[in-house]
């Protein structure tokens, strides 16, 4: 397995931020895998899948890039740029677009474990994965961005108070797959055979992207010398998928027609996005695409009938599933 050996003072001065890149990334992996991991996945696909797969066809050395990019148990390192306080998707396109052509050669081998094929040997290779995010963004991403950006929000404040409830511990142990606190300032990362890497001092970031997709990325540095200073050894970022990856870029999350039938549809979908965390009145408006009123009075139906239960925590109303709610949804399919 693959870990970081982070110190306290590292791991404190943590913090979560939200990147157009790594969300355009993440679609681009979703895309070419082709298969949606929940309906709104799916109804995504189906809209943005036949455009992409036509431009890949008209242009054989970016579908060799794409596949090469994307190994199997690593990503080029340059197609993923460390996420950047702040930093808009042209910002961050710009990064990718002046990697040096020889790194990109070098990484697209480390990817693919092997040689590169003939036709990626050449020096076109990051202004050509440019395009190819850019297309991404404006087709397929930016139509949705302003609520993705909404639910990834509502994430970083659910992971927020998480962390004030059960510290760093509980809130790295359910980010993804692969990913948790070993104890003794060890941070598991992926399952993977790689060796341990010692980022204490450096920045450490933590990146919600609405699809199915996570990876780690780092931009190593000197370090900086000087008392006082921090003297890190530059950034590093684990890129996880979002609560609430239910909610489709339609407007709203989906739920079983058995789960609806028997609760409405509305209904049936906040409680279904409960069971992925406790969340706020403010984030389930943000999931779900559900009006503030009509999500207070499903809220208020289900407490009644001890489906959910709140909790306060500090100026925050808290809402999760209870062992009931949980075996109504499984009953649901």
């Amino acid at each position: 397995m693959g870990w970081w050996q982070v110190n306290a003072d590292t791991l404190a001065g943590s913090r979560f931020l939200i990147s157009p890149l790594a969300e355009t990334f993440a679609s681009l992996k979703l895309l070419h895998s082709g298969v949606g991991a929940h309906p709104g996945e799916t109804a995504w696909l189906r809209a943005h899948l036949p455009g992409y797969r036509a431009r890949l066809a008209a242009d054989p050395v970016t579908a060799r890039l794409v596949r090469a990019g994307l190994g199997r148990h690593w990503l080029a390192d340059f197609l993923t740029p460390t996420p950047r306080d702040g930093e808009s998707f042209e910002d961050g396109l710009g990064r990718v677009r002046s990697a040096r052509a020889a790194d990109a050669r070098a990484h697209l081998r480390v990817s693919l474990a092997g040689p590169l094929p003939d036709v990626l040997e050449r020096d076109d290779l990051p202004e050509r994965a440019a395009a190819l995010l850019e297309y991404v963004w404006e087709a397929a991403v930016l139509p949705y961005w302003e609520r993705r950006r909404r639910v990834l929000e509502a994430d970083v404040a659910v992971r927020t108070a998480q962390v004030s409830r059960g510290g760093w511990a509980s809130v790295l142990d359910s980010l993804r797959p692969g990913t948790r606190w070993l104890g003794e300032s060890r941070l598991q990362v992926n399952l993977h055979e790689y060796p341990p890497r010692e980022i204490s001092g450096a920045e450490l970031l933590f990146v919600p992207v609405t699809p199915r997709a996570g990876w780690v990325s780092w931009e190593e540095a000197e370090r900086r010398g000087g008392a006082g200073e921090r003297g890190g050894w530059g950034r590093y970022a684990v890129v996880y998928p979002c609560v609430g990856a239910l909610a489709g870029d339609g407007g709203g999350a989906a739920a079983t027609p058995a789960l609806s039938a028997l609760l409405g549809a509305g209904r049936a979908v906040v409680l279904m996005l409960l069971g992925e965390g406790a969340l706020t009145t403010t984030q389930l408006v943000a999931l779900t695409g559900q009006g503030l009123g009509s999500v207070g009075r499903h809220l208020r139906v289900l407490l009644d009938a001890g489906l959910v239960e709140r909790r306060r925590v500090g100026r925050s109303v808290l809402y999760s599933r209870t062992g009931v709610g949980d075996a109504v949804v499984e009953a649901g399919g």
